[in-house]
């Protein structure tokens, strides 16, 4: 009208301009909810089972400070430490994948596929069977959990940099993770087919996957290392969903995509390289905890908090189903991998089947 032109900006559901807006969700609160019930329930029939088995009511009543003496000293002293382990790490690889993957916009975009994992592995098997000084005095000075989470970052770190083209393309950032990966890959088949025998042997647990015989030195690291990425992550997630909607859009909203893409890719690989320094390298978890949890909160994107309560369910689980229902004992990250496995060949035939 009169020659002027008006110019509507972008109207996004749930998203208010110059800053994000919170949408109340009821089906998404339920479901969280859900979870994190399940979580606890799971959480404590794995702190009841073993060699002295506790019933869940004893379990809950030790944890509420009015259980017997010796069911105190089992389940505070011997469990727990891996029990908190496996909850820490399945919450840690859960977030770690729902942010490489909207970040990506690809579910294919996880800690493993990136040659996170990888790198944190190659890094520990080094220091386990390298013989001479240095790596001695790497591990006495800083710990092979350290080192391995700084071998995870490195990778990370690596990857990002090598995909980076005037921003991040998805496609890009998973071919170069999974040459990255490769590589990592053969440098610790070469380490392992030179190393003694022990030192194989040493090695297992940071190429399959374990919680056997955590302490709560390595369970302090991933605590304090997963309590302070989350709140950065739960700082950043404000600014998180109209990334969803494409860079152009989120630049119209008036949020600096670069910058906040770049610190979650950055919480992303600190939160895997932190859970694979205290477990191994547990395969498949943060692949599939973002996948499940969008389809049970409705999600067009995987949710940050849903998917860390579906990686520590699937972690925890698979450790429980490892110890008890199976005629052996086995590591947690077989048992997550013939879950996986299964899970990324549907997502593969899923595409392939929306692309054709």
């Amino acid at each position: 009208m009169n020659g002027t032109t008006v110019v509507k900006r972008p109207v996004v559901p749930g998203v208010r301009v110059g800053r994000v807006s919170f949408v109340w969700r009821p089906w998404i609160v339920s479901v969280t909810s859900l979870l994190a019930a399940a979580v606890f329930l799971v959480f404590c029939l794995s702190i009841g089972v073993g060699d002295f088995p506790i019933g869940l009511s004893r379990v809950i009543a030790t944890l509420l400070g009015r259980g017997e003496q010796v069911e105190e000293f089992v389940i505070m002293d011997l469990r727990m430490p891996r029990a908190l382990a496996g909850l820490l790490v399945g919450i840690a690889l859960g977030v770690s994948g729902a942010i490489t993957q909207s970040i990506a916009r690809n579910p294919l975009a996880s800690p493993d596929i990136l040659g996170i994992t990888g790198g944190a592995s190659a890094v520990a098997v080094f220091l386990v069977t390298a013989s001479g000084g240095t790596a001695a005095a790497v591990v006495g000075t800083v710990g092979l959990s350290a080192a391995a989470l700084a071998g995870g970052l490195g990778t990370g770190l690596l990857v990002y940099f090598l995909a980076w083209r005037r921003g991040i393309d998805g496609f890009r950032l998973i071919l170069i993770g999974i040459s990255v990966t490769a590589v990592t890959e053969a440098v610790t088949t070469l380490l392992l087919t030179s190393a003694d025998i022990r030192d194989v042997a040493r090695s297992q647990a940071w190429l399959v996957g374990s919680l056997d015989n955590r302490s709560w030195d390595e369970v302090g690291v991933v605590f304090w290392c997963t309590l302070v990425l989350m709140v950065v992550v739960a700082g950043a997630a404000f600014q998180f969903k109209p990334l969803h909607l494409g860079d152009e859009v989120a630049a119209g909203l008036g949020v600096r995509f670069s910058r906040v893409r770049a610190v979650l890719l950055l919480c992303a690989v600190l939160l895997a390289a932190a859970a694979v320094s205290a477990a191994g390298p547990v395969p498949f978890v943060a692949l599939v905890a973002p996948q499940v949890a969008m389809r049970l909160a409705r999600c067009p994107t995987p949710p940050l908090v849903a998917s860390g309560l579906v990686g520590a369910l699937l972690l925890i689980g698979a450790d429980l189903t490892a110890r008890s229902a199976l005629p052996i004992t086995l590591p947690v990250g077989v048992v997550t991998a013939a879950i996986g496995g299964p899970f990324l060949v549907y997502l593969l035939v899923r595409a392939n089947i929306r692309n054709s």
